[in-house]
This record gives C-alpha cells, sequence and structure tokens, in this order.
C-alpha cells in the first residue's frame, strides 16, 4: 500500500503544539536576542542566528550584550544553537526574521532584511513557518518579502506559512516586557495566521490579530507615528512657552492629572532610537511612493524634532553667556548619552547631537553615563567620567541630556555651577543656576 505523505503545515501545526518544532531567530540585536530567551523559556529548541561572529561567540560564551537580557538568561538556554552558519537554518521550522529597517537618505533601507530572505530562501523547504518582525511600510510582507522567498521554487501559502508580527520591544522597560505585551499577528492566509498565533500564544500575554499583513504592518507605524508627532507638539510648545514666559513643564504637569481625552508626552532634546525617529517616515515615503503626497504631520513632526538638538545646545550657550563665559572654550558635562533613559542604545541619540553641536562651538566637551563606557564627539573618542562632586565642580556648566534612574540630579545641582535641564530631571529643584528647557 502507498503511504500519503501528511499535510506538511499540519505537521508543522502539531509540532508548534506540543513545542517540538525548532525555532530560527535571525538577527541578535534588541529585539531577536530577547524573543529567542523566550521561546526557549517556553520549551522550544532553537537557533539563534548572526552575521556577526562578536555576537555568537558572546553568546555561547554565556555573555548578553543587551541590557534587558541577563547573561543568566543567556545561559540557561541549554537547548540553544548559536552559529554564523545558515546550514543551520534547514533544522528550523520556524524562522523569525529580527533585522534592522534603518533610513537610508531618508528612505526605507530593506537591505538587512533582503539579504537574511535571500538567506532563509536558500534553506527553505516545505512546512515551515516565516515571520518578518521588522517594522517597515504595509505591503513589505506580500510584495517584498514573499517574492524574495518564493525564489526557492515554493510558494507562499500552501508550501510554507508566511506571516508578520511586528516587535513591540521597549528597551528599558521593566514593566511591558515581551511575555506581558500583547502582539499583534497577520498572516499572509488565513492558515498561515492561525500558524502564527498558535507560535506566539504561550511566549506572549496576548494576540491580536488582524486581517492582513499590511494592517499589522500599518499598526506599527501608527503607534509609532502617534508618539513622534505627540513629542513634536511638546517640543514645540516647550520652545514656544519659554518666549510667552511660561513653565512648560509645570503646565504639562498640570495638564496631566486630567484622568481622561489626555495622556502626558514630555519634552527633550530631540528623539532617537529606532522607532520614534525612524519608523514613521516609513509610512510617509509609502504615501509619497503609493498616492503621491507624504503626510503632513510626520514630515512636521520630523523637522521639529530634528531641530532640538539645535535649539538645546543655543540655550545652553546663551546659559554660559548670562554667567559671562562664552561656549568657545568651556568645560560643557553631557550627564547621559544613550537615547533613552535605562538603556545603552546610543541609536539616533539626540543627547550626542547636542553634544557635537556643542564641540562645533568650541566647547570642551565630556559625558558622565553609567550605561556607555565611549563615544565619539567631534572626530574624537570620549570616555564616561565620573559625576562625583569634584568632577561636576570642575565644569562651566552640566547638560541632563538623558535622565538615567542611577544619576543623583540632586548632588549635580549642589555641585555644579551651571545646570540646563533638557529632561525635566530637576523639576521642583528651584535653584538660580539651573535652567530646563
Amino acid at each position: 500500500m502507498k503511504l500519503v505523505d501528511t499535510d506538511p503545515l499540519e505537521r508543522l501545526a502539531a509540532s508548534i503544539r506540543d513545542r517540538t518544532a525548532v525555532v530560527a531567530v535571525i538577527g541578535l540585536g534588541y529585539v531577536g536576542l530577547p524573543l529567542l530567551v523566550e521561546v526557549g523559556r517556553a520549551g522550544f529548541k532553537t537557533i539563534g542566528f548572526d552575521s556577526d561572529p562578536a555576537k555568537i561567540d558572546a553568546l555561547r560564551a554565556g555573555r548578553s550584550y543587551i541590557v534587558d537580557v541577563p547573561s543568566s538568561e543567556i545561559e540557561a538556554l541549554d537547548l540553544t544553537t548559536f552559529t554564523g552558519d545558515a546550514t543551520a537554518l534547514e533544522r528550523a521550522d520556524v524562522v523569525v526574521l529580527c533585522l534592522p529597517t534603518p533610513l537610508t537618505d531618508g528612505a526605507p533601507d530593506l537591505s538587512m532584511v533582503r539579504a537574511a530572505a535571500e538567506t532563509v530562501a536558500a534553506h527553505l523547504r516545505r512546512g515551515v513557518l516565516v515571520i518578518l518582525e521588522s517594522t517597515t511600510w504595509p505591503g513589505t510582507t506580500e510584495e517584498f518579502l514573499r517574492p524574495i522567498l518564493e525564489t526557492c521554487g515554493l510558494s507562499a501559502g500552501p508550501d510554507f506559512a508566511l506571516a508578520y508580527s511586528p516587535e513591540r520591544i521597549d528597551p528599558g522597560n521593566t514593566s511591558h516586557q515581551l511575555a506581558t505585551t500583547p502582539k499583534v499577528v497577520s498572516g499572509l492566509t488565513g492558515r498561515c495566521r492561525d500558524l502564527a498565533v498558535s507560535f506566539y500564544a504561550p511566549i506572549v500575554g496576548a494576540v491580536a490579530v488582524t486581517s492582513s499583513p499590511r494592517d499589522a504592518e500599518m499598526a506599527k507605524l501608527i503607534e509609532n507615528t502617534y508618539r513622534q508627532v505627540n513629542i513634536a507638539l511638546v517640543n514645540e510648545l516647550a520652545v514656544m512657552a519659554k518666549d510667552l514666559g511660561v513653565d512648560i513643564w509645570e503646565a504639562l504637569h498640570a495638564a496631566a492629572t486630567k484622568p481622561f481625552g489626555y495622556q502626558p508626552f514630555w519634552p527633550g532634546p530631540g528623539v532617537g532610537g529606532h522607532c520614534i525617529a525612524i519608523d514613521p517616515t516609513y509610512l510617509s515615503w509609502r504615501a509619497g511612493q503609493q498616492l503621491g503626497y507624504r503626510v503632513g504631520f510626520i514630515e512636521h513632526a520630523n523637522e521639529v524634532n530634528n531641530r532640538m538638538p539645535d535649539y538645546v545646545a543655543a540655550r545652553v550657550a546663551d546659559m554660559l553667556n548670562h554667567a559671562g563665559k562664552a561656549v568657545n572654550g568651556s568645560r560643557v558635562l553631557g550627564v547621559g548619552v544613550a537615547f533613552k533613559a535605562g538603556v545603552d542604545d546610543l541609536r539616533g541619540s539626540p543627547a550626542l547631537e547636542v553634544l557635537e553641536r556643542l564641540a562645533a562651538k568650541g566647547a570642551n566637551v565630556r559625558f558622565h553615563d553609567p550605561f556607555v563606557e565611549a563615544v565619539i564627539v567631534g572626530g574624537r573618542e570620549l570616555r564616561s567620567v565620573p559625576a562625583d562632586p569634584s568632577s561636576l565642580a570642575d565644569t562651566d556648566a552640566v547638560v541632563i541630556l538623558t535622565a538615567h534612574p542611577q544619576i543623583d540630579v540632586h548632588a549635580i545641582v549642589a555641585a555644579a555651577p551651571l545646570v540646563f535641564d533638557a529632561r525635566g530631571a530637576t523639576v521642583g529643584i528651584d535653584e538660580p543656576h539651573v535652567e530646563r528647557l
């Protein structure tokens, strides 16, 4: 009697349910590594794939390079293979792509997603679920990723499953982590979606489904555009408020007492990271390409937020001038250089842009950051210096650029001759030598 081969996608569904599926995560950065840990914690055998040999060496040695992932969690991954050898992907039943999608010359750059997709296609077999988590423009999964994967001769849908589920990693946020944050999930077909839901269900707190990948792709861009335009709003209000004689921080804190119809956002030296500073432009770019016009809110928000480093540097220069000192030759200590509090992530950090502007004006710039050892400013390497009383006193001005929880703001105010606070960390401290954005 001739044996009839069972449906490979049915076998995949069964292996996901009983957690015998092998899961490969491609791209072991701020998104991929936390995902790999949670997948391993759920009981799946995993493959951690990255093209960076230094990352693979560190992970094989049990060392994490991501603040949110303790090394102990890497050491606990006893069912994980870390590799840069693409042939390992032939064992994978689920492949998750977690690649950066930066901007190049103001346009989306999917070169890393393309390279990873081509690698997957070279080792793809029937009965595999491929999921894209990278943030991107609506239509990417169907119009960009699918054709690359299908170069192997298989068809998405009947031969292998294709899904999209945008990452929602918030570096440094201990309240909302991967395991407790709802996951948006979509699929090329209903079956693809159901397989992806089955995969994510034991890993995350809840799953929200959309009818198509482009709806999920749009959802992610809406999330970050919402934050971008609201941050731009309060940044523009902060600039205006100074000229109106208004304490923007007091006004915003007062507004935040409204229990309905309002969500607080706070001004700062700009926006950074790989989400707010980049993702909304994907949506505006896509609208321009497909509809012939860009999104005005997004374009204006970009302009406002991109102006903030110059504005902060100018305010610091004015503060020094009022104290009878020229910015040229002044000793300026930047406190916090990561793009947000609680992390070591320097991607697109506006703090670095402020220091660059001050260095260009002739300031002798130094920095302190408990998470960052060294940065490049003005073409030279700077190493983090202590923020002890003697170091603080040996400055002309201290600029609070990223308010890490570990930073003692009261000690800074007590020891530094001038303090400019770009983050509202000194709210409630009223001293004549302290200015706030």
